[in-house]
């Protein structure tokens, strides 16, 4: 079920599999685990607490990570974008009855999120939406929401490390089952930023065409190197 890359356990197997897999835990906070987020948790004490609990799932969602899981020579079955879980989360909410509630991004951002959202999922119930911008050591404004509302998930877009340290802080204050990081996803579902073409993402070249259209985004692939340069020193594979 699980690939072992420097200490953190890695889902292996099929999208397909993933909805059944969540319905196991009691709760469950799902990392989308591109080799940028997991350098981090290596660096980041609190963070590397995190991401070792028994209530984390980290998604092989990185070229980088599914590498890594080769060259440790277990490898992953395949890519496992987070904002594909995403749809596939809502997706079930939308079917089901089960609330979402909406944390990150700008006001403008969140709110076409929320019209394409319920553009393209009708009986989608939406129960409460925060733009990313407050203190997350002083919201209980927010928490007194979140809970008002009793959303089956919660994916919080603040981009790394500060939706993981919101979600770990406050995960077993609040009722939620599901909780999730989804970085720039609102932005993707609004409308502002598009995802690379099909045959990019089958190729593993999303990342590529991300830079293409946002050249600032270089500087974060610095960690890509990094990473995988750990994992082969953690094989012994190099002196």
């Amino acid at each position: 079920m699980f690939v072992e890359i420097l200490g953190f356990k890695i889902y292996k197997k099929k999208k397909s599999q993933i909805l059944e897999h969540i319905d196991s835990y009691p709760k469950v906070n799902i990392i989308s685990g591109n080799p940028e987020i997991l350098f981090n948790g290596l660096k980041n004490e609190f963070l590397y607490k995190n991401f070792h609990e028994e209530t984390t799932l980290i998604i092989p969602d990185g070229v980088g990570t599914v590498i890594a899981s080769k060259l440790v020579k277990d490898p992953v079955e395949e890519k496992i974008a987070g904002i594909e879980v995403m749809h596939e989360i809502i997706g079930r909410c939308n079917e089901e009855g089960k609330g979402i509630y909406l944390l990150g991004a700008k006001e403008e951002v969140l709110s076409e999120c929320c019209n394409k959202l319920q553009l393209n999922y009708p009986g989608i119930k939406i129960t409460g939406r925060h733009n990313g911008y407050f203190d997350i050591y002083n919201c209980e404004n927010i928490i007194s929401d979140i809970k008002k509302g009793n959303p089956y998930a919660i994916f919080v877009a603040m981009g790394c490390p500060r939706q993981e340290e919101f979600i770990a802080r406050y995960m077993n204050e609040l009722p939620c089952k599901v909780y999730m990081g989804v970085g720039g996803s609102f932005d993707v579902i609004a409308g502002n930023v598009k995802r690379a073409p099909r045959w990019m993402i089958n190729l593993g070249l999303e990342w590529l065409y991300r830079v293409s259209k946002e050249p600032w985004r270089i500087k974060r692939l610095g960690s890509i190197p990094k990473f995988l340069w750990m994992v082969l020193m953690s094989k012994g594979r190099v002196n």
